[in-house]
Order: C-alpha cells, then sequence, then structure tokens
C-alpha cells in the first residue's frame, strides 16, 4: 500500500505503483461499501421466507372482577361474585413461530431482484476500479509529459548558454554587432523562465497525481518514464474489439443485471394480487403462580388475500412496468456509447501514432536547421535571428514530440477503459 510517508521516501514513482495506490482512493471505498450495502439488503429479503420466532415475557397485577360480555355463559358464582379492589399477580410467557409457506412468488422474487441488485453493484464497483485506473492513468501521462517538457527547457537554455559563449567571443574580437549579445542574453533570460515555469507545471501534475492516487502528499520525487504499450487489436476490425468490450465492460453488466432486478421486481409486485399462506404455532405459559404455571399450545393455518386494496397493486405494477422501460432504455443507450467510446479512443490512437511519426520528422528536421543556423552564424554569413529562429523551432518541435507521446498514451488508456480493462 502506497502511504503518505512513502510518497516522502520514494524516488521514482511507477506507473504501476500508483495504481496500486489507487485501490484504496475514497472512491473505491464507497464504492465496495455500496456491494457490501446491496449484499446486506439481499439478506433482508431473504428473512421474510425464513420462520419468525418471537418470544415473550409479561407480568401484570390486576383485579379479578368478572365482567359479563354478551354470548358469554358465565357460572352462577361468577354471576354473584360482587366488585372488589383485590389484586393479583399474573405472569405469561409466550413462544410464537411463523412461517410464510405460500405468497404468489411475491417473497421469492423480491430475494431473487435484490440479489441481482447486488450483483448489479459489483459490477459497478468493477466500473469505478475501471474508471480510476483510466484517471491516474490520464494524471501520470500528465506528470510524465510535464516531466519532459522540463528536460526539454533544460535542453533549450544549454543552448542559449552555449550560443551566448559563442556571441560574447564573437563580439569581443569585433566579428559581430553588440546587439547579438543583448539578443542572446534575452533568448537566456527567456529560456530561464520557461525551464522555472516548466518546473513548476511538474509539481501541479505531479500534486493531481497524488490526488488521483487518493494519496495526497509531497511532490518531491520523479515519475518514471512507464507507458501503456501497444495494445493487440489497436489496429484490427472494429467489430473484433467491440465484441470484447461488450462482454467485459462492466457498467454494461451492471446495467444488464439492473434489467434483470427489475424484471423480478415486477413480477413480485404482481404477487400482491395472489393471497398467502402462514402457518403459525404458538406455546405459552400462564398463571397467577411462577412455580404453577400452565401451558398451551396452538397451531393455526392463516389465508390472507387482499381483494380490493384501493387500486394500490395495480397502480404499484405500472409503476414497476415503467421503470423497466427506463431500465432497458438505460442499457440499450449504454450499448451505443459503448461503441461510440471504442471508436473514438481507436481513432485517438490512430492519430496519435500518426502525429508521432510527423513530430519525429520535426525534431530531426529542427535539429537540422539548428546545425546549418549555427555554422551560418560562425561562418559570418548568418545573423542571430536566424539562429534565435532555429532554436525556438527545436524548442517547439521537441515540445510538439513530447505532447504527440502523451496523446498516444492517453488515448491507449481511454482504449483500456473503452474495452472494460483496468
Amino acid at each position: 500500500m502506497i502511504t503518505v510517508a512513502f510518497l516522502a521516501a520514494v524516488k521514482i514513482l511507477s506507473l504501476g505503483d500508483a495504481l496500486v495506490a489507487a485501490r484504496t482512493r475514497p472512491s473505491l471505498t464507497q464504492a465496495r461499501a455500496g456491494t457490501l450495502a446491496a449484499w446486506a439488503r439481499a439478506n433482508e429479503a431473504r428473512a421474510a421466507l425464513l420462520p419468525q420466532v418471537n418470544g415473550s415475557a409479561a407480568y401484570q397485577r390486576r383485579t379479578g372482577n368478572f365482567a359479563q360480555q354478551p354470548g358469554s355463559i358465565p357460572s352462577m358464582n361468577a354471576v354473584n361474585t360482587p366488585s372488589s379492589f383485590d389484586t393479583y399477580n399474573y405472569f405469561s410467557l409466550g413462544l410464537q413461530v411463523n412461517q410464510l409457506l405460500y405468497d404468489s412468488q411475491q417473497s421469492i422474487d423480491r430475494l431473487r431482484s435484490a440479489r441481482v441488485s447486488a450483483e448489479s453493484t459489483r459490477a459497478a464497483e468493477r466500473q469505478a476500479v475501471v474508471a480510476a485506473a483510466l484517471d491516474v492513468r490520464a494524471s501520470y501521462f500528465a506528470a510524465r509529459a510535464q516531466r519532459a517538457l522540463v528536460e526539454v527547457a533544460k535542453e533549450s537554455l544549454a543552448l542559449e548558454e552555449k550560443h551566448l559563449a559563442q556571441v560574447e567571443g564573437f563580439v569581443r574580437i569585433g566579428t559581430h554587432p553588440e546587439i547579438d549579445l543583448a539578443q542572446s542574453r534575452l533568448q537566456r533570460a527567456n529560456a530561464r523562465v520557461q525551464l522555472v515555469q516548466s518546473e513548476a507545471n511538474y509539481d501541479q501534475a505531479k500534486a493531481q497525481l497524488n490526488l488521483s492516487m487518493g494519496r495526497p502528499g509531497p511532490t518531491d520525487y520523479d515519475v518514471a518514464d512507464d507507458t501503456v504499450p501497444l495494445i493487440g487489436g489497436e489496429d484490427g476490425p472494429l467489430e473484433a474489439e467491440l465484441s470484447e468490450a461488450e462482454s467485459a465492460r462492466a457498467d454494461l453488466s451492471s446495467l444488464d443485471r439492473a434489467v434483470r432486478a427489475q424484471e423480478l421486481t415486477v413480477s413480485s409486485t404482481k404477487g400482491g394480487y395472489g393471497p398467502s399462506v402462514n402457518a403459525v404455532m404458538g406455546l405459552t405459559y400462564a398463571g397467577t403462580d411462577p412455580a404453577k404455571l400452565v401451558w398451551n399450545w396452538t397451531a393455526q393455518l392463516q389465508l390472507g388475500w387482499t381483494l380490493f386494496g384501493g387500486l394500490s397493486t395495480f397502480e404499484s405494477v405500472k409503476e414497476q412496468e415503467a421503470n423497466l422501460v427506463i431500465a432497458k432504455s438505460q442499457r440499450d443507450q449504454l450499448k451505443m456509447q459503448v461503441r461510440l467510446d471504442l471508436e473514438r479512443a481507436r481513432l485517438a490512437v490512430r492519430g496519435a501514432k500518426a502525429a508521432l511519426v510527423a513530430s519525429d520528422d520535426a525534431l530531426f528536421n529542427g535539429k537540422e536547421r539548428l546545425r546549418l543556423a549555427e555554422g551560418r552564424y560562425s561562418a559570418g554569413v548568418g545573423n542571430a535571428i536566424e539562429v534565435g529562429d532555429a532554436r525556438l523551432a527545436l524548442t517547439q518541435a521537441a515540445a510538439q514530440r513530447v505532447q504527440s507521446e502523451y496523446n498516444l498514451a492517453t488515448a491507449r488508456a481511454q482504449l483500456l477503459a473503452a474495452l472494460g480493462r483496468d
């Protein structure tokens, strides 16, 4: 596990270490807790199918006066007993077991729906892992690009220092005007400013990387040259990768399970039209003397059937069927989005690879242009502006190549996410 202390001591942070560190970021902890809560709800739904056992104990202090009720046949003594304020103890212990025998699949389908919903939540957790991996890779490659731009700025400053020393010698012997020296010093100062800004951007990129890993901490470390290697199939036919994406994308799997869970919810709701049957058995101990309690037991079957409930079941079924339409529409929409994500990522990879080749060519020609400009300047047939333009063009070409490398790495990271890989 990557800790803040680790970030304080590490010198080079690899992409693998960054991905491991992100496993404990708050968003993934929240996703895991959501899965645990979903399975707990599924277990709660199971309770309706298991025996319900209730125990009770009561103590009363009450009068013993007899009150005649319509339909009762009291004894003559009970009728003649006068009312009194005398009170007596009464103890009662009870145990009741209730078991659902039948309810038109209502409870069973509710349980099945809860379990499938929990599986959907688990798939959503998996998608959160994929999203976190993409976030970390994007931040890592951004930091890597900024580190490369620092190196470009250092090389640019070194060139300016070298050229300044050359110009100072030429001005000293009088072969070049002093304005060349002022121009060279200005370009060196600009190169220093660019280096300072590049180093600040690098630190900011590492701070963003720390946030992506869920490990805020110091930024006094460097990122390695890790990148995303060639992805098998990135240049192949779209349909092959689309098939992989549709079977591997956790968000699509989550919605498939959500649709199934909603279908079971509709079935469970329709179960409200039917009757329910329960078996109930009770055991009691009661009496006025705790040492001489009398026991009784009962057993019964209970049939319950809501013949008219104000159309509540009818409207509930309509609501759940509408929710099912919504779930199916969301799944169908995501299927189209999966294809779009894959096409975009593949096109981005293709474009980034072509741009990288072009930027390599531009960098080569930029170096050649600077070599020729410096040769002309040394021979006295060129001027400082020509050399300055050549150095600026070389710096821009080097920065463009860094950007092309970043674009390719980021595009491949997006392709991994589009394929459902973390």
